[in-house]
C-alpha cells in the first residue's frame, strides 16, 4: 500500500505549513570523583594527576530555536529549515568543567562563558520522499544526534528519507562533520567516541537502511554504515510486544552491531560483534526490565556521533562496551498517573559488567590508549524522576532529576564517580 504521498501532495504550502519552536533549558550537573580518580577536563588536563580536581560542577542555560518551512507546490516541492542555539554559563570554572560537555573550553583548558551557533538545511520533496542537505539532526541506530546535555548535537551532510509505503521507512545519508553538544561553532570533524583523539580516522560517514513495521506488535530494522578507511558496521534490530490480559504486556528489544575494519584500517584491526536483549514486563503503571549485553571482540564497541548507541545497557555513566564484556541490567519504572499524579514517572536501574579483557587490544591501533586490563568489572546504578506538566498554561514544562553512581576495578577504563543532574525545560511554538 502506498504511504503518505497523497497526503504530502495536499500540504498547505511553503508559508502555510511553516512551524516554529523555542525550547528553553537549564541543566545543573554535579560530579564527584571517588577512590583517587580525578577530573581530566578543563585546566585539569594540563596538571599532574595528584593536583587535579576530584569534583566537577556546571550549571548552564540554553535556548534552542527552530524554524521549519512547508514545501512549495508542484511535483517537486522545496523548503528550508533553520535553527539557532544559544547558551550561557551560570556556574562553573576552569577546574570544575569535568567531562560533562555542557559548555566548551579553549585549547588551553579555560572555560568559555557561552555558545552561539546555528545552521540551515535545504530540503526537497517528491511524493513522500524528502532530501535534506545541510546542518541537521538525525536519528538512526548507526548515526544519531544526542540531546542529553544543554544543547543538542547536529551533523553536516545530506539525508534521504522515503515513506512511500505504509510499512517501510527507508533512509540513506552521507555526513562529513558533526557539531558536539558543547561546541561553539559548526565546522568540526566527525566525532568518534572511543577512538584515540590522536589517531587518524576517516572523514566521511555513509549509511543506508530502514525499518519495517508490518504489524502493531512487531518492527524490524536493518542498516549498513561505513566510516571511510576506518571501520564498517552492520546493524539489526527488532522490537516485539505481546499484549496479555488484565493490562499486562511483555516486550522484547534486540540490537546487534557487527563492526569490521575497512579500507586503510586507520584505527587498526577491528572485528567486533555486540548484542543486547532487553525483556520488559508491564502491568498497569509498572514496568520491570531484565537486560543482557555482550561484546565479542578485542576492541570496544565504538560509534560515530554521541547518540548512535542503541544498546540496552548503554546507561548514564557507561556504555558497558569494553572488549569481551558481558553485562546484565535490572530496571524498574512506574507511571504515577494512577495515583493522581499525571505526568510524573520514576525509575531505577542497576547494571553490572564483567569479563573485560583488554590484553589483546592491538598495540598500534586506535584503542590501546583506553588502558583496559584483564578481569575488568564494574557496576552502575541510576535513579531518576521526571515530571511534565500535562495541561494548562505551563503545559510541556518538564523537570528531570537523575542520580547515578559508577564503580570499577583497575582493569576497567572508566572512572569511579557519583553524579547528580537536574534539568528544567519549557517549550513554546506553533507545532
Amino acid at each position: 500500500m502506498l504511504g503518505t504521498s497523497a497526503l504530502a501532495a495536499e500540504g498547505g504550502g511553503f508559508v502555510e505549513d511553516t512551524r516554529w519552536r523555542v525550547l528553553q533549558r537549564s541543566v545543573y550537573e554535579n560530579r564527584s570523583y571517588l577512590h583517587g580518580d580525578r577530573s581530566n577536563g578543563g585546566r585539569n588536563a594540563v596538571l599532574p594527576k595528584a593536583r587535579r580536581s576530584d569534583h566537577a560542577q556546571e550549571w548552564g542555560y540554553g535556548v534552542m530555536g527552530t524554524l521549519a518551512s512547508g514545501f512549495t507546490p508542484g511535483w517537486i516541492g522545496f523548503g528550508v529549515d533553520a535553527h539557532v542555539s544559544l547558551a550561557r554559563s551560570l556556574d562553573g570554572d576552569d577546574f570544575r568543567v569535568g567531562k560533562i560537555r555542557m559548555l566548551p573550553v579553549d585549547g588551553a583548558g579555560f572555560a568559555q562563558d557561552g555558545i552561539a551557533r546555528g545552521g540551515v538545511t535545504l530540503k526537497a520533496r517528491i511524493s513522500a520522499t524528502v532530501l535534506t542537505v545541510g546542518e541537521q539532526r538525525v536519528r538512526t541506530p548507526v548515526f544519531s544526534s544526542s540531546d542529553t546535555r544543554l544543547l543538542p548535537e547536529t551533523m553536516r551532510g545530506w539525508l534521504l528519507t522515503s515513506r512511500e509505503f505504509d510499512t517501510f521507512t527507508l533512509q540513506a545519508g552521507r555526513f562529513t562533520g558533526s557539531t558536539d553538544r558543547h561546541a561553539r561553532g559548526t565546522n568540526h570533524p566527525l566525532i568518534v567516541n572511543y577512538l584515540d583523539p590522536k589517531s587518524p580516522r576517516g572523514d566521511v560517514f555513509d549509511f543506508a537502511g530502514g525499518t519495517w513495521k508490518g504489524t502493531p506488535s512487531l518492527s524490524l530494522t536493518a542498516y549498513v554504515a561505513r566510516l571511510k578507511d576506518t571501520w564498517a558496521t552492520g546493524y539489526l534490530g527488532a522490537h516485539y510486544t505481546a499484549v496479555l490480559e488484565d493490562k499486562r504486556a511483555l516486550s522484547f528489544d534486540l540490537h546487534v552491531y557487527r563492526s569490521k575494519d575497512t579500507g586503510r584500517a586507520l584505527a587498526g584491526p577491528v572485528d567486533t560483534t555486540t548484542a543486547s536483549l532487553m525483556a520488559t514486563y508491564a502491568h498497569g503503571p509498572h514496568r520491570v526490565g531484565l537486560g543482557w549485553q555482550k561484546v565479542a571482540g578485542d576492541t570496544p564497541f565504538d560509534y560515530v556521533t554521541r547518540g548512535a548507541v542503541w544498546l540496552g545497557n548503554a546507561a548514564q555513566l557507561s556504555d558497558f562496551n569494553a572488549p569481551h564484556e558481558q553485562s546484565w541490567q535490572l530496571r524498574y519504572e512506574v507511571d504515577a498517573a494512577r495515583w493522581g499524579a499525571p505526568g510524573l514517572s520514576l525509575g531505577a536501574a542497576y547494571i553490572r559488567g564483567s569479563g573485560i579483557d583488554g590484553s589483546r587490544v592491538p598495540a598500534r591501533g586506535g584503542y590501546a590508549w583506553l588502558g583496559y586490563g584483564q578481569g575488568g568489572r564494574h557496576w552502575e546504578r541510576d535513579l531518576w524522576l521526571r515530571y511534565t506538566v500535562p495541561q494548562g498554561r505551563a503545559k510541556g514544562l518538564a523537570f528531570l532529576l537523575r542520580y547515578g553512581e559508577h564503580r570499577n576495578n583497575r582493569a576497567q577504563a572508566e572512572l569511579n564517580t557519583r553524579q547528580i543532574r537536574v534539568a528544567l525545560e519549557y517549550p513554546i511554538g506553533s507545532d
